[in-house]
């Protein structure tokens, strides 16, 4: 059954944040372009960027990570999500209302496992084209005016932007879980798709050629010594303590992660 129009709420009544989920890093203009235009037509909405360095041309493994580090938007918080390596063709631009967040990006499987684990998910097409689109910066020109117009929105925005119910999205049929790195931190920490307690707390891992001991803390391992354990946000990471688990255990992205 397809999605009604949507409701909006004035930011002054929901308190919204626009969150930054993105692949665009920090160093050159992109990140800065984006933020000038939250910051000029969503005025006094804070603009929070989560992620500026999520692996690129990825959408796989980056909407894991999506899922598992916006649960703790509030209601009617704006993510914009854009790892787009197919910018400028035919992929669709869409909003997701997931739980009552509402997430703003393309329809290329990044947006999937947010609504996968959603009680209540509801998507719509992007029906509104800005009179400015250039083909490849669809996060300045056209995801940054979209995530403006909700922070704002009222009962009229839903008409503004042309939403368009939609039934599929891609990636509807991927895994819940997804037991490879998608990421490292600055430590080095190698940061899997896999929720820690879908594979079982306690239990060994195996990647590559390297048998990997559960641990609650860093400090539950001697220093230098491998771990893995339930992070932050539930997902799955392997780390070395006081080390680099990336280069002592020579991990790379893609690498998958088994019960040893």
């Amino acid at each position: 059954m397809l999605a009604a129009a949507p409701e909006f709420l004035f930011p002054g009544v929901s308190g919204a944040m626009i969150f930054l989920f993105t692949d665009f890093g920090y160093e050159g203009p992109y990140l800065g372009q984006v933020c000038a235009v939250l910051a000029r037509q969503a005025p006094g909405i804070p603009v929070i960027p989560l992620f500026s360095d999520v692996p690129s041309f990825d959408p796989r493994g980056a909407a894991y990570l999506l899922a598992a580090y916006t649960t703790g938007a509030d209601r009617n918080d704006i993510v914009m999500a854009v790892v787009d390596p197919g910018v400028g063709t035919a992929r669709r631009p869409i909003v997701l209302r997931a739980d009552e967040r509402w997430y703003v990006g393309p329809d290329n499987g990044l947006l999937a496992v947010v609504a996968q684990r959603a009680v209540r998910a509801e998507t719509w097409e992007i029906g509104w084209t800005p009179v400015v689109l250039s083909n490849t910066f669809h996060g300045r020109d056209l995801f940054a005016p979209v995530a403006a117009r909700l922070a704002c929105g009222d009962e009229e925005t839903s008409k503004t932007l042309d939403l368009k119910p939609v039934n599929a999205i891609e990636g509807a049929t991927w895994p819940e879980e997804y037991p490879a790195i998608v990421y490292f931190d600055r430590y080095g920490n190698g940061i899997t798709g896999c929720r820690a307690r879908s594979l079982g707390l306690g239990v060994s891992l195996r990647i590559g050629a390297h048998r990997i001991e559960h641990a609650m803390t860093f400090a539950d391992q001697p220093k230098g010594a491998a771990l893995w354990y339930e992070n932050a946000n539930g997902l799955a990471e392997i780390a070395v303590n006081c080390g680099n688990a990336k280069e002592v255990l020579g991990l790379a992205l893609g690498d998958v992660v088994a019960r040893a």
